[in-house]
């Protein structure tokens, strides 16, 4: 079966590849602010505005995150390489193939793209589990989209189909990027709220080098049980009324993993839940938190991810990184 599914995705990539190669561009269109607009997909998150005021310019396209394309950079579970960057390709298909909706107000990202927010798009992406939802900072995503990232860890769709990790990585910074730098930061999205952690760290990574991330993971049940005993709280419901139960989970995780609760975390349920926190965790309440691998990514310099010069390891299909390969038996 497993053999089945690859050689299916391989015919789906080359399909997608000779797409890529012709000589003319696969052109889609999008309402950005009301207006029909002709873009060209560069991925599944991102597209090149071709007519219209921002004529000409990249555009990302936020709230949500498709894997890398430019090569198999993403390992996890018992993913191949090769099959999440498949599952890359295919995101950037489901994005041409649509007539989607998006405002902007003009404003820009790090590289100078034109940022927009585009909800059908988002939504349906996560829904296929071709993307994840993610926010940049300590902040959940939209309701609506964990809702439909939830259908599609339920369902086992796409990315998720062998196995989920607590943490999508999705971003690699070696030192050698930037020497000045006392710190550098790889970007870690959590799968249940699609709030982002910085990876700090101060390590040179050489070129085609798997980098996975060493999750630490509560007691699932002792955290749900916990996080439904303060909703039964009456001291401390009525504040936790507007919190939905997956943000409340995540706020009991988060304190039984790291020993803090979100930024985002009010005041008012700061000042209950905090001491009730501490005490569960000191009477052994949360749990015993564990470690394990999670995601891994591959780091290849952004110069050295296409073209003629582009790293060997994005010229073939990829192997499984050797933490995942020692740990599935494999060495």
């Amino acid at each position: 079966m497993r053999r089945a599914s690859i050689a299916v995705f391989a015919v789906l990539l080359a399909g997608l590849s000779l797409v890529d190669a012709g000589a003319a561009e696969v052109h889609s269109l999008v309402y950005v602010n009301g207006r029909p607009t002709r873009v060209y997909f560069n991925d599944g998150d991102s597209f090149r505005q071709l007519n219209g005021p921002y004529t000409g310019r990249g555009s990302r396209l936020g709230g949500f995150n498709t894997l890398e394309s430019f090569g198999p950079a993403h390992a996890w579970g018992n993913w191949h390489p090769y099959e999440l960057w498949i599952n890359a390709k295919l995101a950037t298909y489901n994005g041409r193939r649509g007539i989607w909706h998006c405002t902007t107000d003009g404003g820009t990202d790090t590289y100078g793209r034109v940022l927009l927010d585009c909800p059908d798009l988002a939504i349906d992406q996560i829904r296929r589990g071709y993307a994840h939802a993610m926010n940049i900072d300590d902040t959940p995503a939209r309701p609506e989209y964990l809702r439909a990232q939830q259908e599609a860890i339920a369902a086992r769709r796409g990315m998720w189909a062998h196995g989920v990790p607590s943490f999508v990585l999705t971003s690699l910074h070696s030192r050698d990027e930037d020497p000045t730098k006392d710190q550098h930061k790889n970007r870690m999205v959590s799968v249940r709220d699609g709030h982002s952690e910085p990876w700090i760290h101060d390590d040179r990574y050489a070129e085609c080098e798997w980098v996975c991330a060493n999750e630490i993971v509560a007691d699932e049940a002792a955290v749900r049980d916990f996080a439904r005993a303060l909703r039964a709280d009456r001291e401390v419901a009525p504040a936790l009324a507007d919190t939905s139960n997956l943000l409340l989970i995540e706020l009991v995780d988060r304190y039984a993993r790291l020993g803090t609760v979100p930024e985002y975390t009010t005041p008012e349920v700061r000042a209950l839940v905090e001491p009730r926190l501490e005490a569960a965790k000191r009477e052994g309440r949360l749990g015993q938190a564990t470690e394990r691998i999670g995601a891994c990514a591959i780091y290849v310099d952004f110069r050295r991810r296409y073209g003629l010069n582009r790293a060997v390891c994005m010229r073939g299909r990829g192997e499984i990184p050797p933490q995942l390969r020692a740990l599935r038996g494999l060495e």
